[in-house]
C-alpha cells in the first residue's frame, strides 16, 4: 500500500472515530491541573491509563516526583517527537466564566473549558494520533514519540528543558509542539526573553521630611523606568530567507491582535515592568524598591547585546546603589526550508484547503529547548485565541479533528515507508 493510501485510510479513521477524540480532549479538560500551584498528578495518571489501554509503552521521568513527565512512543529509529504540556493557567474568578471551566462541555461546534486551546486539545490530538497509528499497525520507518510535560506555564525548566538536558531528545530528528496556533499559521520561531530583577537602594527617613532628608528608592526606580522604553528602539536582524516570514508574521500579528502598529512586537524589543515592590509604611522614605522586568528580544538580537544596552542606560543615569540580576533565553527559529515545515504546511493546506503561513511568534514556549539543541521544531495546534489565559476558553471541534489529520499526515510523509 502506498504512503498516500495509508494517509487517506487514517484520515477516514479519524472521521469515523472523531467522537472518541473529542471525548478524550473533554475528559482531559475536566481534570484541573492549574499551575501554579502545579499539581498535575491526576492528569498524568489519566494519560498513563490512556496509553496503557492503547498498549503503548511509556515511562514516567523527571527531576523528582513533583515534576512528572511522560515519555511514550511506538516504532524504532530516529524519532519524530510530539510535545505537549498538561498544566494550565489558573481559571481565576469562576464567576466571570459563562460556563464551568472544568466542565469539559461539548457543544455542537466546540469544547469548552480551561486548557482547551492551551493546550489539552492539541495534546489530546497528538495522543490520539499516536494511538491510531499504533492501532492500525502502520509500518514506520522510525519512531513516533511524545513528551508530556508538567510545567510549561511556569517556564518548563523541570519538564521539557529537563528532558532535553537529560538525553530524552537525543534521538529526535524533528519536533512538533502541539501548542495553539490556529488553523492558518504554523510557528517557526520565537522571541527570546530577558527577565531582570532590579534592586534599587535608598536611605530611610521620616516621610514628613523626605523631600530634604533620606533618599527615596521608589523615585530612583522611577527614573530608571521612565527611560527603559529606550530599549524598544532596538530591532532584530533577519537573513534574506527570513524576510518573507517576518513580513507575514507582522501581518498576522496585526490581524490577530487588531491594534495599530502591534506587528512591531515581532521584530522589536518589548519591555514590561511587571512587578514593583517598595516601601514599608506610607510615612517612611523607602530605602528599597525592587522591580521585575520582562523583556522580549527578537531574532537576530542576543541576550548579551540586550544586557549591554541595559547597562549603558544605567550608566547614563549615573545612579548609585543600583543592583540587578537576570535570567535569559535566546530567540530561536527553524528555517522554512526544513522538511518538517514544508511537510506540515503541505498537509495543513490540504486538510483546510487554504494557505497556511509559517510565522514567528511574539512570545515563547518549550519549542525553544528543542531548537537550541539543533532539532528542527515548529508549533501547530488547535486554538481560539480569545480565551487563552483569559475567561471562556474554548476550541472548535473541527480544529481538533483537523489537527489530528495534519499530525497523521506529517507522520506518514516523514516516517511511512512506500510499499
Amino acid at each position: 500500500m502506498a504512503a498516500l493510501s495509508i494517509k487517506e485510510t487514517l484520515w477516514a479513521s479519524i472521521d469515523k472515530r472523531s467522537e472518541e477524540l473529542i471525548k478524550l480532549c473533554s475528559d482531559m479538560v475536566k481534570i484541573p491541573s492549574e499551575n501554579p500551584p502545579g499539581n498535575v498528578d491526576d492528569i498524568v495518571l489519566f494519560i498513563q491509563n490512556y496509553l496503557s489501554n492503547k498498549g503503548i509503552k511509556h515511562k514516567l521521568v523527571g527531576p523528582d516526583s513533583k515534576y512528572p513527565s511522560i515519555v511514550a512512543g511506538i516504532g524504532e529509529g530516529p524519532s519524530l517527537v510530539f510535545n505537549g504540556h498538561c498544566d494550565v493557567v489558573p481559571a481565576g474568578d469562576k464567576s466571570r466564566w459563562n460556563f464551568d471551566p472544568y466542565g469539559g462541555e461539548i457543544t455542537s461546534s466546540a469544547i469548552r473549558g480551561r486548557g482547551t486551546s492551551d493546550m489539552k486539545c492539541g495534546l489530546g490530538a497528538a495522543l490520539f494520533t499516536m494511538a491510531l497509528v499504533h492501532d492500525e499497525k502502520v509500518p514506520l520507518n522510525g519512531r513516533v514519540e511524545i513528551h508530556v510535560v508538567p510545567d510549561e506555564e511556569t517556564g518548563g525548566s523541570f519538564g521539557t528543558k529537563w528532558l532535553v538536558e537529560n538525553g530524552y531528545a537525543d534521538n529526535a530528528f524533528v519536533c512538533l509542539v502541539a501548542e495553539p496556533t490556529g488553523a492558518d499559521t504554523c510557528e517557526v520561531g520565537q522571541k527570546g526573553q530577558v527577565r531582570i530583577h532590579l534592586s534599587v537602594a535608598g536611605k530611610a527617613a521620616h516621610g514628613s521630611i523626605g523631600n530634604y532628608v533620606g533618599e527615596n528608592a521608589i523615585l530612583k526606580t522611577m527614573k530608571i523606568l521612565s527611560h527603559i522604553d529606550e530599549l524598544r528602539k532596538i530591532k532584530g536582524s533577519y537573513s534574506p530567507t527570513q524576510h518573507q516570514v517576518l513580513i507575514d508574521s507582522k501581518d498576522m500579528a496585526e490581524a490577530k491582535l487588531a491594534r495599530p502598529g502591534v506587528g512591531n512586537v515581532i521584530d522589536s524589543v518589548t519591555v514590561n515592568p511587571g512587578i514593583i515592590k517598595g516601601g514599608t509604611k506610607v510615612n517612611m522614605v523607602p530605602d528599597l524598591c525592587e522591580t521585575d522586568i520582562d523583556i522580549r528580544i527578537p531574532i537576530g538580537l542576543s541576550s548579551e547585546e540586550l544586557i549591554s544596552n541595559f547597562e549603558g542606560l544605567l550608566h547614563e543615569l549615573n545612579l548609585d546603589k543600583v543592583g540587578y540580576k537576570y535570567e535569559t533565553s535566546e530567540a530561536n527559529f527553524t528555517e522554512v526550508s526544513e522538511p518538517i515545515v514544508k511537510t506540515l504546511v503541505k498537509n495543513a493546506e490540504s486538510v483546510w484547503n487554504k494557505r497556511v503561513i509559517p510565522a514567528y511568534q511574539w512570545a515563547s514556549s518549550d519549542a525553544r529547548y528543542y531548537r537550541l539543541k539543533g532539532i528542527p521544531t515548529l508549533q501547530y495546534g488547535p486554538s481560539n485565541t480569545e480565551g487563552i489565559h483569559s475567561y471562556n476558553e474554548d476550541v472548535d471541534i473541527v480544529d481538533v479533528i483537523n489537527a489530528a489529520k495534519i499530525y497523521v499526515g506529517v507522520i506518514c510523509d516523514l516516517l511511512v515507508e512506500s510499499t
